[in-house]
């Protein structure tokens, strides 16, 4: 073929190309540019001939990736490739390129290397793996160094390769990215490190489904492993805290009024199930807070609002699933994004304090029993001893009655503090006096010396203290005077419980027979001071006494008080 013949199909492959072609000399002039070129960058046929490259942008003399202008003034993406040179010329190929393309072009990678990311590459014909500076570093390996998926599987902690490999082939199936992290030893020193590890897979070009290669970026988050396991290990500490405290814990946000409940303790609190979810700000207001709690709970989030301060409250709540009502303290803190904004949550916990508040409640009622029973008991004692030396005859006989009736009065005592509602069973104080005189027992047999039958009465301290001292006064004359004070003489005490009074009126009989003689007393001792005075005033009880020669008798009407369900812890 001719010169002017090769020529001429030079110029029409030139002309014809379906890249840009650019024909720059050693000036830097361009020579000619064809119509590709000047269609990609806006030029009309031949505008650029005889112009300085310089006008496009800058060019290197390897394949690289540009930004040159159009002719419009914006910016192109464009792949330069330049041929070896001839001469005083030399042709570039131009062509447009995808912006993920530039973005993954040389000149970035050193922001990957400053996001601590590495880059890496899987062939599935050699099945090598082509490892940057920086994914070389980070598994350990000396930079270009020949690394297969063999070696890096040897590096990874037992059972991490069958859940990566599985991982992997699902994303290649569906086409898609995968991401996943594991524990690896690193080559170069065996420190083990945790990895994330991300990518893609690359298509044959024939546009079939199977992956020729399989490229993507590697990091090491052991820090960030570390620091997420110690939060979570935190986390889990402070659930266990709070579980073993009983506490409930939430956060409220103020914006939408939704709440978070973090823990099941919140949920067995207020009596919901999961399904029923938390309650917002509104409904626990309106809905579930006692009507009188609610102005005092407002004022506290108000008062912890306007101080930057801790929310402390206390409220009474009715729980759904049983309608009892609880009361509940609130312990919390807003959290702001800044000091000059207004707060976008609350997070705190939630105690159930009502056995405590009820054991409180009982505590001061207990104690105000005490101080009562204290001064009674004082009062008791200091008539003892002054009636006892008004009638005594000598020191003997007061040493004996004294003694004999503060015994009475340390037993009773005793009773009460046994008894888990701090009550005294009056069969108990009867057969505490009188079972040293019984000879056998205590039943109401017919033979029996000394008879009981009645109900079971338990009597408050109030009660049990002067009528527990009236039945030894009882048993102390009946075994001096009365019917004890003989082999053949018998006492009868029956009592039974008939309507009237707060709760119902003690009916009490004591009745004496077979004894001495009987007849009234000529002066008043202080037995009967206290049966008729003690009895009546502490007791409010009517009191009759009967001088019959046969046996001497008293009928006794005492009212009993409610009791107070304070008082017994077990309510």
């Amino acid at each position: 073929m001719s010169g002017a013949a090769d020529a001429h199909l030079h110029a029409i492959a030139f002309a014809q190309a379906p890249v840009g072609l650019l024909v720059v000399d050693g000036a830097g002039l361009i020579r000619d540019a064809n119509p590709t070129l000047c269609d990609l960058l806006g030029y009309a046929a031949g505008a650029l001939n005889g112009r300085a490259l310089s006008v496009l942008g800058a060019v290197a003399q390897r394949v690289c990736i540009r930004r040159w202008l159009r002719a419009d003034g914006t910016g192109l993406d464009v792949r330069i490739r330049p041929s070896p040179a001839r001469g005083d010329f030399q042709v570039l190929a131009v062509e447009a390129v995808d912006p993920d393309e530039v973005a993954r072009a040389d000149e970035n990678r050193a922001a990957l290397t400053a996001a601590g990311l590495g880059e890496w590459r899987y062939d599935f014909g050699d099945g090598q793996v082509a490892l940057s500076r920086r994914a070389a570093h980070i598994l350990g390996h000396a930079p270009g160094a020949a690394v297969t998926w063999t070696t890096l599987q040897a590096a990874l902690e037992p059972g991490e390769t069958d859940r990566i490999r599985a991982q992997v082939r699902a994303s290649l199936r569906d086409t898609r990215p995968f991401a996943l992290e594991c524990r690896l030893r690193r080559d170069s020193d065996g420190v083990a490190i945790n990895a994330e590890v991300r990518g893609q897979a690359i298509l044959g070009p024939d546009g079939g489904r199977r992956p020729v290669a399989v490229v993507g970026v590697i990091e090491d988050i052991t820090t960030r492993v570390e620091g997420r396991n110690a939060l979570r290990a935190g986390e889990q500490r402070l659930r266990i805290a709070t579980a073993l405290a009983e506490l409930g814990i939430f956060e409220w946000h103020m914006l939408d009024d939704q709440a978070i409940w973090e823990n099941e303790r919140m949920f067995a609190i207020f009596g919901r199930a999961p399904s029923d979810g938390a309650l917002g700000k509104r409904e626990f207001l309106d809905a579930v807070l006692h009507p009188e709690d609610r102005p005092a709970f407002r004022a506290a989030i108000t008062r912890a609002l306007r101080e930057d301060s801790v929310l402390e409250a206390t409220g009474r709540i009715r729980r759904l699933g049983d309608g009892a009502w609880r009361t509940l303290d609130f312990a919390g803190r807003f959290e702001r994004d800044a000091t000059h904004r207004l707060p976008r949550r609350l997070i705190g916990v939630v105690a159930d304090v009502t056995e405590r508040r009820l054991a409180e409640e009982r505590q001061t009622l207990l104690i105000r029993e005490l101080h009562h029973r204290v001064k009674n008991t004082l009062a008791t004692v200091q008539a003892i001893v002054g009636s006892t030396a008004r009638t005594a005859s000598s020191i003997e006989s007061f040493y004996e009655a004294f003694v004999g009736r503060i015994m009475s009065l340390a037993h009773t005592h005793s009773v009460l503090t046994e008894d888990t509602w701090q009550t005294a069973s009056l069969r108990n104080l009867l057969v505490n006096e009188l079972k040293p005189y019984a000879e056998g027992a205590l039943d109401g047999e017919r033979d029996a010396r000394i008879q009981l039958a009645g109900p079971s009465v338990d009597l408050s301290s109030e009660l049990a203290v002067p009528i527990g001292m009236a039945i030894h006064e009882l048993t102390t004359n009946a075994a001096k005077y009365g019917a004890l004070s003989t082999r053949d003489g018998r006492v009868a005490i029956t009592w039974d419980l008939q309507p009237g009074g707060p709760a119902g009126t003690l009916h009490f009989t004591w009745v004496e027979r077979g004894g001495p003689t009987v007849s009234p007393p000529k002066r008043q001792g202080f037995g009967s001071r206290l049966l008729q005075r003690v009895l009546t005033a502490q007791v409010r009880a009517e009191v009759t006494m009967e001088y019959p020669p046969d046996g001497f008798c008293l009928t006794m009407l005492a009212p009993l008080p409610v009791r107070n369900d304070a008082l017994n812890p077990l309510a």
